[in-house]
């Protein structure tokens, strides 16, 4: 894409009828989400991965709707052309269509996210379609849903037997028929999900689903690099950052030990008047550091 309007739920939907692939990575601060959204991606997601790749548990279980809020906060100050997608975390919306609805909004209104997501197929059509009529867009996730980690035996691919497939196929249909704007597929065989994108009138977002999805999602982190023992199959590494930054830590750490840093120049000098003074930081006019 070429503009530079902020892409919303529509703008999605014309790319897919278009052909046009969707970009979307996962981002948790405004940093990272600034330089995602300068890159080009067209879709942020303020995902509950936080809760593993921040925070460093196991699971995305532990992960709060506060939590959330946060983080979709700080992305939606650092994104300008991208679309933020804030996660529904685990029981935060299963238990009642009310509490739901009640959190959703609470994403939006505290989280200033465009939308939300939520896991879960045909069970969670009705809470989709109610979210939708209040305002609320929502992203649907099928397949490998990590809030059903112990339910699902693991972080498994779903659908290789003909009931799974056939049960993927009523879960996009039954979110699609929502008014689900986009749907997850995660960890699927690539030609079920390629079918389930010519089946539904929505994008989809593949992850572990092969080319046939509308568009992809990858974590951000792993991406990068940033966590050199994880390495999943479905993963493309497009930068090895965890190696760069030990590295560049370690010259930090030498210099600081040895007394080469700071030197003169990185050190400010006595005496000199506040005109001629050298300012504490060099930052471009309105930029913000």
């Amino acid at each position: 894409m070429t503009t530079t309007s902020r892409v919303n739920i529509h703008t999605l939907r014309q790319m897919k009828e278009r052909g046009e692939k969707i970009a979307v990575l996962t981002a948790y601060d405004a940093t990272f989400a600034r330089l995602l959204d300068e890159a080009g991606a067209d879709v942020l997601l303020v995902g509950d991965s936080l809760g593993m790749v921040i925070q460093g548990h196991e699971t995305t279980l532990p992960v709060t709707i506060e939590e959330m809020a946060y983080h979709c906060r700080a992305v939606a100050r650092g994104a300008r052309r991208a679309h933020v997608v804030g996660d529904m975390p685990f029981m935060s919306y299963q238990a009642s269509i009310e509490q739901g609805m009640q959190n959703a909004g609470r994403l939006m209104k505290e989280g200033g996210c465009h939308s939300v997501k939520l896991e879960g197929g045909a069970a969670q059509a009705e809470l989709v379609a109610r979210l939708v009529a209040a305002g609320i867009p929502a992203m649907g996730h099928i397949g490998l849903t990590p809030q059903s980690f112990h339910q699902l035996g693991g972080f498994k691919v779903q659908g290789k037997d003909p009931g799974g497939r056939a049960r993927l196929l009523d879960d996009a249909r039954a979110l699609d028929e929502a008014g689900a704007y986009a749907i997850v597929l995660e960890a699927i065989p690539a030609d079920i999900a390629r079918e389930i994108s010519a089946t539904v009138s929505c994008p989809t977002i593949g992850i572990g689903a092969g080319l046939g999805c509308d568009g992809q999602v990858l974590v951000s982190y792993d991406l990068l690099g940033m966590d050199e023992s994880f390495k999943p199959r479905f993963v493309r590494r497009y930068a090895e950052l965890g190696k760069t930054i030990k590295e560049a830590v370690g010259a930090y750490v030498t210099d600081v030990r040895s007394g080469a840093f700071p030197s003169d120049a990185e050190s400010f000098a006595a005496g000199k008047s506040a005109a001629a003074a050298v300012p504490l930081y060099s930052t471009p006019a309105g930029a913000k550091r």
